[in-house]
This record gives C-alpha cells, sequence and structure tokens, in this order.
C-alpha cells in the first residue's frame, strides 16, 4: 500500500509545481513556518492535515493518490527472489494468475476451494512483494506493466513446464473458439523483434476483451487461455537430418561442393 511518506512526497512535489512555498502554506494553515518544514522533514502527516495541505492545492485525495502510483514504474518482470516466493506457495501463485486477470477476491473466492481469510493473505503477500498495491475493500491496483511477463527460464516458467505444458498441449484444440498453429520459417532478427511486439499487443488486445466481457453472464463466458512462443529453433528429430555445414578452410572445397563436382563429371 502507500506509505503515509509517499504521499507527503507527493504532496511536496505539488507544492513546487503549484508555486506555493511553506511560508504560504503555514499562512493558509495557521502553522508556523517552522511547523510546516518538520512536518514534510518527518514525512509523517495525519490524513487530516493531508486533507488541509489538499484544500489549498484544490486537489482532492484521488489525484494525489493517482500521482503516488505514476510515480512508481510499473515492472516488467519480477525478481528472481520475487518469483521464488510467489511459486513456493501454490494459493499465492493462484492469487497472482487471477490478479493478472483481473479478478476480484470474490471471484476468486466463488471459483477455487481458496477461503477468504487466504485469499486475502495472498493479496497482502502480493502486496509486500511488490506485485500490487492492496486498497481499501480488498481492491488492489497491479503495479506490473501491461508486458509483463514472468522470466524466462525463472521459477514460475520451470513450474508450469512441469506441471502445466503436458496437460495444455495434451488437448487436440478442435473445441469451438480454439486453435493451434506451428509455423516454421526463416527471417531476420529485426523482423522477428517486430513479431513479438505484434504478439505483445494481441495478448493485451486479449486482456482488455476479458476485462470487457466480464459484464457478461457467467454462462456466455468460457475460460480460454492464450500461450504464445517464439524461438529459434527446429525440431530435435529434424536437426538429425540436416546435411552437415561447409567446409571453412580457406582454399578448400566443401565436402557438398566436391560431391557436386563429382555428379557433374560422372
Amino acid at each position: 500500500m502507500s506509505s503515509t511518506r509517499d504521499l507527503v512526497t507527493a504532496l511536496k512535489a505539488e507544492l513546487r509545481r503549484a508555486g506555493i512555498t511553506y511560508a504560504q502554506l503555514a499562512r493558509e494553515l495557521g502553522l508556523a513556518e517552522s511547523s510546516i518544514k518538520r512536518i514534510f522533514a518527518r514525512g509523517d502527516m495525519t490524513l487530516s492535515r493531508i486533507d488541509e495541505v489538499l484544500a489549498v492545492l484544490r486537489m482532492d485525495f484521488a489525484e494525489l493518490a493517482r500521482t503516488v502510483a505514476n510515480a512508481s514504474p510499473a515492472q516488467q518482470e519480477l525478481t528472481l527472489e520475487q518469483e521464488k516466493a510467489v511459486v513456493r506457495d501454490p494459493r499465492l501463485l493462484l492469487t497472482a494468475i487471477s490478479a493478472l486477470s483481473q479478478w476480484t477476491l470474490e471471484q476468486i473466492v466463488a471459483t477455487y476451494a481458496i477461503t477468504r481469510p487466504q485469499a486475502v493473505a495472498c493479496l497482502v503477500k502480493l502486496d509486500r512483494l511488490g506485485f500490487l498495491e492492496l486498497r481499501a475493500n480488498n481492491r488492489y491496483r497491479l503495479k506490473v506493466d501491461k508486458t509483463f511477463r514472468w522470466r524466462p527460464g525463472g521459477p514460475v516458467m520451470r513450474y508450469f513446464r512441469e506441471h502445466a505444458m503436458t496437460d495444455y498441449f495434451g488437448g487436440d484444440f478442435g473445441n469451438p473458439g480454439e486453435l493451434l498453429m506451428l509455423v516454421h520459417g526463416q527471417i531476420s532478427q529485426a523482423q522477428a523483434l517486430l513479431f513479438n511486439e505484434r504478439l505483445r499487443r494481441l495478448a493485451q488486445d486479449f486482456a482488455q476483451q476479458h476485462l470487457a466481457d466480464q459484464k457478461l453472464p457467467q454462462s456466455e463466458r468460457c475460460p480460454y487461455t492464450l500461450v504464445f512462443g517464439m524461438r529459434s529453433w527446429l525440431f530435435g528429430a529434424f536437426r538429425q537430418l540436416l546435411r552437415e555445414a561447409p567446409a571453412v578452410a580457406q582454399g578448400q572445397p566443401s565436402r557438398r561442393t566436391t560431391a557436386r563436382g563429382l555428379r557433374t563429371a560422372s
């Protein structure tokens, strides 16, 4: 959650932006300038005092909270230690994934065999890990970016490879709305990066549609999981069929060239 110090820091920035000095603020609040300086130096201020300063700035608390939230850059991935903590507890991992889908606490408890206190405890842990910011009434704001992904080769991806990949790809992908395609080709690395960006945008579109469809009755919604993968790779059985690479010794014809010459001579 946002600390009082964060709110006070944001207030100081807003005062500077508005061109209001400590002396002016002191006169508005009926306090000594030294008292104002001491309050801001300690970074400790009551909510009623914060409201008084906001009145001088002609701001409301919601605006200040948004300022604090925007001042914290969103994470694109967690640290290794953060992921280890998440994957250590299946309930915590479940809550984190549900939060990424913007599920409410009520939805999590109604869908999974997890009690409300357990779910709240998981949200508190995710708040401490910096994954989200827990707010009043167990609402939350994600502190990860829209392009967030689990660390490649990290604890969470290893967990899914060991426990979920076989289950996911074990289906025939033949039901309505399901699709599995495998496309192989050779393109430049620059173009590969552009395709990565398109896939990220598609993932964001899927996430936004999930949020938009929350207003539909449960009977009209089906759970889908979108999995993207793109890497420089050739199936192991096919790699064994590759021809040997041409020799690179200067002045020496490659084995492939020699063979072609022999066929031509014959």
